[in-house]
């Protein structure tokens, strides 16, 4: 059985989703209308902007969602998900590449997630850290100790998980997790705390784009973040896309889940192969690869 994967944030380069554009009219169409929907042209930070402008969440976020959906779409007849899975934004590149989300609708909504994100990163300081080499109980447990707002975020595979939380939370946690035993932890660049109690306000502004678009049934299981199981219901696929920003993302759960229904291939679909290498951290003879376009 054929499991999709979509990577998030982190997973972007620059020159991303190009040759994309070069060799498909399919693609290059879609992207075209990406810059419109978007009222920038975000192809051209894509293909020829600087690290820093990409990093941007705002530019992040609907760069990886285009890249993954836009190749999937061209892959066609390629494309034949048993089961899909996208880490945090990724998931709604699997929504829309499961058909429950049109293209338009989806960006819409990866636009609106990303800015709201940058907003709430905006009124309190705050930021992530990987914790590599310990158990997640050990790690849930410190957190749960912190006087400061600090949370597993990211359960991205054994001996992987990041937390988040205010800047107080995290270096409380980090030398806490340190002295439990933990290799490193590793404060990440990023611009605040995904995944967890200080996107409140991001969660409310992106709840009523949520419930204000049309999702339908997908034509495969979309396994979901927030408790890592497999859905085909609209309503409840909603309502775990609105949870999904202040709750962790249980991607370690998820990769155990789909081999458990019978996943034998894992294919990665957009930029990089972070999510092939955490699969294989669940499970060494997992059979992975990248998707790509048949010259």
């Amino acid at each position: 059985m054929n499991a999709y994967l979509f990577p998030g944030q982190g997973a972007q380069f620059v020159g991303m989703g190009k040759d994309l554009y070069d060799k498909s009219d399919k693609a290059r169409e879609l992207f075209e209308k990406a810059n419109e929907i978007l009222g920038f042209r975000i192809t051209d930070i894509m293909f020829d902007g600087t690290d820093e402008d990409l990093k941007q969440t705002k530019v992040t976020q609907p760069a990886i969602f285009l890249h993954s959906v836009i190749l999937a779409k061209v892959l066609g007849d390629d494309f034949k998900p048993d089961m899909a899975a996208g880490h945090s934004l990724g998931e709604f590149s699997a929504l829309v590449s499961a058909g429950a989300l049109s293209f338009e609708d989806g960006l819409r909504l990866v636009a609106a997630r990303a800015n709201a994100m940058q907003k709430a990163c905006e009124i309190q300081p705050s930021t992530m850290a990987a914790i590599l080499g310990l158990d997640d109980f050990t790690v849930e447990d410190i957190c749960e100790r912190a006087t400061e707002v600090v949370v597993p975020a990211n359960y991205n595979c054994p001996g992987q998980l990041v937390i988040s939380g205010s800047i107080a939370g995290i270096d409380y946690a980090c030398e806490k997790l340190l002295a439990a035993g933990a290799k490193r932890a590793l404060k990440l660049n990023v611009g605040g705390a995904f995944h967890s109690p200080l996107m409140q306000s991001a969660k409310m502004e992106l709840e009523y784009a949520i419930l204000n678009t049309e999702i339908k049934e997908p034509v495969c299981p979309v396994y979901q973040n927030i408790d890592a199981k497999p859905y085909t219901d609209p309503a409840k696929i909603k309502h775990n896309l609105i949870e999904q920003l202040t709750g962790p993302v249980r991607w370690t759960q998820t990769v155990m889940h789909m081999l458990e229904d019978g996943a034998t291939s894992f294919i990665e679909v957009g930029p990089g192969n972070v999510l092939q290498g955490l699969v294989k951290k669940v499970d060494r003879a997992a059979a992975t690869s990248s998707a790509a376009l048949s010259e």
